[in-house]
């Protein structure tokens, strides 16, 4: 499944301190393939409580800027990321990222496999720079 269209939306999950559980199995491996993805492992982690820019987590994982940007649009997707502006007095703004998913837990259950998905709360508004 193409990590552009995934079937699912965690960002409802990010409001509540349940963890969401994804048992449909389109669900799940869209989860695993992004989850699988050593690019989208390394901006997980660069994003760990700290916002960045593209531009920063482009340098941080070591990626082309063009790689960086086609990694965020389907973790933000998902919801997995969280996006807002970055907003600098010299008039120049920027999107910035940071990781929402505090844990991902996979159990195998009588009717299958199931991941418990756990968000932390994570305000999704503009932030100033000097």
């Amino acid at each position: 499944m193409s990590q552009a269209s995934l079937p699912f939306d965690f960002r409802s999950a990010t409001a509540s301190s349940e963890p969401r559980v994804v048992d449909d199995h389109a669900e799940v491996d869209a989860l695993f393939s992004l989850l699988e993805d050593d690019d989208c492992r390394c901006i997980l982690d660069a994003t760990d409580g700290v916002a960045r820019s593209a531009s920063e987590l482009s340098e941080a994982c070591d990626l082309p800027l063009s790689t960086t940007y086609r990694k965020l649009d389907p973790l933000a997707d998902a919801g997995l990321l969280s996006k807002r502006l970055r907003i600098s007095r010299s008039g120049t703004h920027t999107a910035e990222y940071e990781r929402t998913v505090d844990d991902v837990t996979v159990s195998v259950t009588p009717s299958g496999v199931e991941v418990r998905v756990s968000h932390r709360d994570v305000t999704e508004s503009a932030s100033v720079t000097a």
